[in-house]
Formats: structure tokens, C-alpha cells, sequence
């Protein structure tokens, strides 16, 4: 049990280590423009494969995928850390991601942080009560205008089928991705409510 306890706590250490060189090596390409640019420009490059899914910039081309274009970099850079240690699970996603060294994960994070989200498709009428469930359920975490930081993702812009989806599957806890502070979010909400919810944060530049 002893050498049980030691080997995780090993692994949860050297995890947090792989975690905190990623992250610094990150403030490093942002401290000076000319570095940060490069480390863009970099990361553009190493998101080749990326774009299959999450399209050209970050923004998806199917409803299935999350848009990466916008979302807060340290955000980036920590899923990118789950999906490689297997923390959250995607066998294709942790495949690739495995491949990629600290540096090509800060500049891929670095990148889609640097591209701007347009507004996706949105039932106007929904919108008015969508805000009103944004702002009493999710503000607090995600952000006056949804745009996340660095512990809760960037909802603004993202596709409706895919916040309706994933909305749902945190309140019924039918995800993948289980989270104590969603279920408890998003557990009032009814079916109209997640629509209207979709909506508004759909259209949010």
C-alpha cells in the first residue's frame, strides 16, 4: 500500500512538474512580441492536423467539435495536458497529442488564442431568455460575455447543436466529462431552457 501511495504521489508530481514547464515556457513566448509572434506563427504550423476537426483557425466545421479559436491559452494548454496524460478521453485526440512536445503545445495553444471567433448561427427570439439563464447560472465561471479565462472554457461563438448538446449532457450526467460544479449549474435548467441558453451564446462575438 505504501509503495501504492508513493508511485501516485510520484505521478502526481511529475505530472504537475510536465504541467508547470508547459505553462512557463508559455509566459516566456508571451513576454516579448516578437517571440510571441513567432511562437503563432509556429503554432499555425504545428496545428496542421487540428484543422481536420476544428477547422482552418480553430473554428469547427461540424457541430460534433468544440471551436479552439478564442479560448484563453493557459485553457488550451491544460487540455491539451488532460488529453496527453489521459485525463480526459479521446483515443484519437490523445494519440495526437502525444506526438507534440511542450513547445509545439504552448505555440498551438499561443495560436488559437490569437484568432478571432465570428458569431455562429442563432434563433434570435431565444436569445433575450438565453441571457437571462447565462447570467444567473453561468456568468460567475465563464465570464461577463462568456469568453472564459483560464480555468472555464470560451463559450461565446460556439456552434448552437454543440453548446445544446454538451449543456444537456453535463445536467444529465451522461457525458464523457463529468463535473460537480456543471451538474449543479445546470441542474434547473429545463430542455427549452438549454435551447434558449445555446442560442444566446451562439451569436456572442
Amino acid at each position: 500500500m505504501r509503495a501504492f501511495l508513493f508511485l501516485a504521489g510520484l505521478l502526481a508530481s511529475t505530472q504537475v512538474f510536465a504541467q508547470s514547464v508547459a505553462h512557463e515556457r508559455m509566459k516566456a513566448l508571451q513576454a516579448d512580441p516578437v517571440t510571441l509572434q513567432a511562437a503563432v506563427d509556429a503554432g499555425r504550423k504545428a496545428s496542421f492536423f487540428c484543422a481536420n476537426c476544428h477547422g482552418e483557425g480553430g473554428v469547427a466545421k461540424t457541430s460534433d467539435v468544440p471551436n479552439l479559436a478564442g479560448q484563453h491559452p493557459a485553457y488550451l494548454l491544460e487540455q491539451i495536458r488532460k488529453f496527453g496524460a489521459g485525463e480526459r478521453k479521446d483515443q484519437f485526440m490523445q494519440g495526437l497529442i502525444k506526438v507534440l512536445n511542450d513547445e509545439e503545445r504552448a505555440q498551438i495553444a499561443l495560436y488559437y488564442a490569437s484568432v478571432k471567433v465570428p458569431p455562429s448561427k442563432a434563433d434570435a427570439a431565444q436569445v433575450a431568455h438565453g441571457k437571462v439563464m447565462f447570467d444567473k447560472l453561468c456568468a460567475r465561471c465563464h465570464g461577463a460575455n462568456a469568453r472564459g479565462n483560464e480555468l472555464y472554457p470560451r463559450l461565446a461563438g460556439q456552434q448552437q447543436p454543440y453548446l445544446k448538446k454538451s449543456i444537456t449532457h453535463y445536467r444529465d450526467g451522461t457525458g464523457v466529462r463529468n463535473n460537480q460544479l456543471m451538474s449543479i449549474a445546470t441542474a434547473p435548467l429545463k430542455n427549452e431552457d438549454i435551447v434558449s441558453l445555446s442560442h444566446y451564446l451562439a451569436q456572442l462575438p
